[in-house]
C-alpha cells in the first residue's frame, strides 16, 4: 500500500508543497535545486527562461510559482506529465495524481477512495483484505459470503479446521464429548453421533479383559478373545497355571479360570 509521497532526496513529506519530478522520482525546490548545480558535466547546464515563457510543453499554461515535471527535457505541469505518465486507477481508470494517496496490488493501483470492499462498497484502506475472483473484498464480508460456519460455534472458519461426517469444525471445537480435549490430529471413534477419545471411550463403552481387567478397544484391527461372554485381550488368553497361550488351543475352564489341556488333566 503507498501511503506516503516524499522528496526522493531528503525524504520530507511533500503532501501541500511544491515538487519537482526528475526521472520519475520527486524532489522538493530546495533539494532539486542543490541537484541541478552538482549535476556532472555532461549533463545539459542550467537552463533559464522569461517568465512569460515558462509553460507547460503540451497545454502551454504558465508553470510559474506551480509544481512541474520535466520528460525529454520538456517541461510538463503536474497534470499534462499525470495524463501521459502516470498511473491510472484500476476502478475508475482515471490518473492517479501524483502526490495523492494511492493503493497498490499485484500491480495495479487505485485512488484510495475506489479502493473499496466488493460486498459492502467501504473503502478498505489499510486494513486486511482478502482477493477473490478479481475483486478484493474486506475480511468480514469475505467471512460472510464465502466461509464456512463451524457446524459447533456457528462462526466461520477462516484457517485451518476439520470434517466430521461430511460438517466442518473448528479444531478448537471439535473435542471429546468425554474430557473435551481436542480430537484434531488423533485417533477417536463415535457412540450415538458423539465424538470420543479412545481412552474415553474404552473407560466408558468397551468390554473389560476378564484377566487384566482393562479395557478392549477392538479398534484399530486389535484382536480379542470371546467366550460365553468374557472377553480376554490376545496376550492375556494364556493357561491360568502354566501361562501358556491358548489363542488356537483348545483349553478348558474350571470356574472363572481357563486352562491348557495337560494342566487340565487334574481336575
Amino acid at each position: 500500500m503507498t501511503e506516503r509521497y516524499d522528496c526522493h532526496y531528503c525524504k520530507e513529506s511533500l503532501f501541500g508543497k511544491k515538487y519537482v519530478l526528475r526521472e520519475e522520482n520527486p524532489y522538493c525546490v530546495k533539494c532539486y535545486e542543490s541537484l541541478v548545480r552538482t549535476l556532472p558535466s555532461h549533463n545539459p547546464p542550467n537552463r533559464h527562461w522569461h517568465e512569460d515563457c515558462f509553460k507547460c510543453f503540451q497545454c502551454k499554461r504558465s508553470l510559474v510559482d506551480k509544481p512541474f515535471s520535466t520528460k525529454d527535457e520538456q517541461l510538463l505541469c503536474t497534470e499534462c506529465y499525470s495524463n501521459e505518465y502516470s498511473s491510472k486507477c484500476h476502478q475508475c481508470k482515471k490518473t492517479i495524481m501524483p502526490g495523492s494517496r494511492k493503493m497498490e496490488h499485484k500491480g495495479n493501483s487505485w485512488h484510495e477512495t475506489c479502493f473499496t470492499c466488493h460486498r459492502c462498497q467501504q473503502p478498505i484502506g489499510t486494513k486486511s483484505f482478502i482477493p477473490k475472483d478479481n475483486n478484493n473484498f474486506c475480511v468480514p464480508c469475505y467471512e460472510k459470503q464465502f466461509a464456512m460456519q463451524c457446524v459447533h460455534c456457528k462462526k466461520p472458519i477462516t484457517t485451518g479446521g476439520v470434517t466430521y461426517r461430511d460438517q466442518p469444525w473448528h479444531k478448537d471445537c471439535f473435542l471429546c464429548t468425554s474430557c473435551k480435549q481436542q480430537l484434531s490430529g488423533q485417533r477417536f471413534t463415535s457412540r450415538d453421533d458423539f465424538a470420543y477419545c479412545l481412552n474415553c471411550f474404552c473407560n466408558l463403552y468397551a468390554k473389560k479383559c476378564a484377566s487384566c481387567t482393562t479395557p478392549i478397544s477392538g479398534l484399530g484391527g486389535s484382536k480379542y478373545i470371546s467366550f460365553e461372554e468374557r472377553q480376554w485381550h490376545n496376550d492375556c488368553f494364556n493357561c491360568k497355571k502354566c501361562s501358556v497361550s491358548l489363542v488356537g488351543r483348545g483349553f478348558l475352564t474350571e470356574r472363572d479360570d481357563i486352562l491348557c489341556p495337560e494342566c487340565g488333566k487334574d481336575i
